[in-house]
């Protein structure tokens, strides 16, 4: 199959290469995202998809926008068979949509119709969602709302983070994105009409943490929002931020530190802190972080 690949972010290089290493398609191009400024210098960098097409000798396309006819121009030129889609990171108009034979097909990380949107792995941990997967669709117009080719699930136990879950669905969406274009044809079924939710996008207004919540429901905020942009509290004047936790027995005024081991009284039972970030330092665990920012017994989250 003659594949023109869109995506942007490492997540996505990781699914080309997997693509690459099957050996089964030709890579005609990729489309990704301009080259980004870095660093204090400023210094424009290609993307991961990028560096790893330009290693691979494949032509690299970086519209400032999908829309632009030079583009359409090129991939009808290119006649793509399919174009798989990984964090590409900007609307494809209808008129590409419509252009490969095979249609655009996209990982998404959620067991769709559930979690349609921009955050579905931190809005299924927030959300105390005892599963997650992927499910690779084909794209249409509207969001997320395309037919179903494979999906693939995986349990949310209580010590996943966002980042630790984004890690095993992106190894998950890589496998079976290459398993859908190995097959002869690319099959596809509705999505449900029932089950439909949206995964807004993650507001920093929402990161400070609510202790009165159950200790469970604050654990699942503080891990949904691990490590960006970090759930947080302020105690002492600083603003700390919680990156790993674990649910404990233990009753108090909600809010309130009730040992030196950096357990917290929730509404309902109350959460230990294991792994931390002090405003302005790096991410420690518990221990560490003790020996330099001692919190007693009766302090506040406040």
């Amino acid at each position: 199959m003659r594949l023109v690949f869109a995506g942007t972010p490492q997540v996505a290089a990781e699914t080309l290469t997997h693509l690459l290493a099957a050996g089964t398609h030709e890579v005609a191009a990729v489309l990704t995202r301009p080259d980004a400024p870095q660093g204090r210098s400023s210094r424009l960098v290609p993307s991961p998809v990028a560096q790893l097409a330009a290693e691979h000798g494949i032509e690299v396309l970086r519209p400032t926008r999908a829309g632009d006819p030079e583009l359409a121009s090129r991939l009808a030129e290119l006649a793509p068979d399919c174009c798989p889609v990984v964090a590409y990171g900007g609307l494809i108009p209808k008129s590409l949509l419509d252009l490969p034979r095979y249609g655009w097909v996209n990982v998404h990380f959620s067991l769709l119709p559930r979690w349609r949107g921009a955050a579905p792995i931190q809005r299924a941990i927030m959300s105390g969602d005892k599963e997650s997967g992927v499910t690779i669709m084909g794209m249409e117009e509207g969001l997320d709302t395309g037919p179903m080719c494979k999906v693939g699930r995986l349990a949310i136990g209580p010590t996943a983070t966002a980042q630790s879950l984004h890690d095993e669905l992106a190894a998950l969406g890589a496998r079976l994105m290459v398993e859908v274009l190995a097959q002869d044809d690319i099959i596809s079924t509705p999505q449900p009409v029932e089950g439909v939710t949206y995964a807004k996008k993650i507001d920093k207004a929402e990161a400070r943490i609510d202790f009165t919540r159950a200790a469970e429901e604050v654990r699942n905020h503080i891990h949904g929002l691990s490590p960006f942009p970090g759930a947080w509290f302020p105690v002492k004047g600083t603003r700390i931020k919680a990156l790993l936790c674990e649910v404990v027995s233990g009753q108090g005024t909600p809010g309130t530190f009730i040992d030196d081991a950096l357990t917290i009284a929730c509404g309902s039972d109350a959460i230990r802190l294991l792994k931390l970030q002090r405003e302005g330092k790096g991410a420690m665990e518990s221990t560490d972080f003790l020996r330099g920012f001692i919190i007693a017994a009766g302090t506040e989250a406040a």
